[in-house]
C-alpha cells in the first residue's frame, strides 16, 4: 500500500481534533476547563413550561366553572383559548427578556455584558501583544 492510501491514524486524527476544538474556543472566548453553557436549553425548557402551564390552568378553570355552572363545554373552550393567549404571552416575555419578575431579563443582560467585557479584555490582550512584536 502506498504511503498516501493509508488512512490517518488515531492519535493524527486525536490531534486534529484536539486543534479544531482549541480554534473554536478560541473563537467562542471558552476556555478548555470550561463547560458549554447550557443557558439556551433552560431556556428553552422554561418557554415550554410557560406554554403548558398557562394552557392546562386555563383548561382546568374553564372545566370548573363548566361544571359549576352547567356549561359543558363552552367555558372550558373560552378559558382554554384565554389560557393558551396567556401561555405565549408568557414565553415571549421569558424570550425576549421583558420579564423582570423573576430577574431572567437583568440575568440576560447581565451575561452578555459579561461575555462583551471578555471579548473586549481579550481583544486588548491581543493588541498589546502585538504592539510588543
Amino acid at each position: 500500500m502506498a504511503e498516501q492510501d493509508k488512512p490517518p491514524s488515531f492519535d493524527e486524527l486525536e490531534a486534529r481534533l484536539r486543534a479544531a476544538r482549541a480554534r473554536e474556543d478560541e473563537k467562542t472566548g471558552r476556555g478548555l476547563d470550561q463547560p458549554p453553557s447550557s443557558a439556551g436549553m433552560g431556556l428553552g425548557f422554561r418557554l415550554a413550561v410557560e406554554f403548558v402551564v398557562g394552557t392546562l390552568v386555563g383548561a382546568g378553570i374553564g372545566y370548573a366553572l363548566d361544571a359549576w355552572l352547567g356549561t359543558v363545554p363552552w367555558l372550558m373552550v373560552v378559558f382554554l383559548l384565554l389560557g393558551a393567549g396567556a401561555g405565549i404571552s408568557n414565553a415571549y416575555r421569558a424570550a425576549k427578556g421583558l420579564d423582570e419578575t423573576v430577574g431572567l431579563g437583568e440575568a440576560q443582560r447581565r451575561a452578555d455584558g459579561e461575555a462583551q467585557r471578555r471579548a473586549d479584555g481579550e481583544a486588548q490582550r491581543r493588541a498589546e501583544r502585538s504592539k510588543d512584536d
